[in-house]
């Protein structure tokens, strides 16, 4: 089965990707499957959004809604644990240090972290360390989080002039990344939520609104999604181009 990249764009609104300059990514949607329509969860925070990211539930039933990790109530395995009991590699690259926890400890085999998510170039070094990592060591599913969109529309305001231009630094980052990739990768990139002027975690579209887009060996060409997606479907999605279960219950 082919080996899947998963890259996050934190605080990326789907209207920000048609406003800014960013060919990589326009490439992408080209290349693959997207929508500009997915839908992100309530409340739309991070911590959250990630949660039910990799667990494929919402916020009601992980029962974390804000940026401060509480162990679930009634446990259950997520994306990282199912593919560890199925033999699988995983990696995770992230420069936001609550994301942590979003595997239990044991499941994964590599990670990278440095608090630089409020650097303006802080997402250069998770990504240029993830694509060494991947060309020398192919993991079967690999994280790559960029934080710095999502703290620049916190300190700037989303759709700012700096908002646009840290987003179109990122997609210069991506078109180095996705050039160095192996083309057996099968990668899949969406944002966790939007935001509107400094903030996000309400059900505005603003915040709830985000680009979701797949590229692989095995993924429709061009090919526009008409069905409602949500955060949700990622772990599913993954699991199926990995040859594994899913996470449940």
């Amino acid at each position: 089965m082919p080996p899947v990249v998963l890259i996050m764009l934190d605080g990326a609104r789907p209207d920000a990707l048609t406003t800014a300059r960013c060919p990589a990514l326009t490439s992408l949607r080209e290349r693959g499957s997207s929508t500009l329509k997915a839908r992100s969860v309530m409340p739309s925070v991070t911590l959250p959004c990630h949660t039910s990211i990799f667990h494929s539930v919402p916020p009601t039933r992980h029962g974390i809604t804000t940026n401060i990790f509480t162990p679930m109530a009634r446990p259950l395995p997520g994306l990282v644990e199912v593919a560890r009991a199925a033999g699988k590699r995983t990696a995770f690259f992230y420069n936001w240090e609550e994301l942590r926890d979003l595997a239990r400890p044991g499941n994964i085999q590599y990670s990278y972290f440095r608090d630089s998510s409020e650097d303006p170039d802080g997402d250069d070094e998770t990504v240029s360390h993830a694509s060494r990592f991947i060309q020398k060591e192919w993991p079967d599913f690999a994280f790559i989080y960029f934080g710095t969109v999502d703290t620049t529309g916190h300190n700037h305001g989303w759709m700012s002039e700096k908002y646009l231009k840290q987003l179109e630094h990122i997609d210069t980052l991506l078109a180095g990344f996705f050039e160095s990739l192996s083309p057996e990768y099968s990668t899949i990139v969406h944002s966790d939520d939007g935001g509107h002027d400094r903030d996000h975690g309400t059900d505005l579209d603003e915040d709830m609104l985000i680009p979701w887009m797949a590229v692989g060996p095995n993924i429709k060409n061009g090919y526009t999604i008409r069905s409602q997606i949500s955060l949700l479907d990622t772990a599913p999605t993954i699991a199926a181009i990995l040859g594994i279960q899913p996470p449940c219950e």
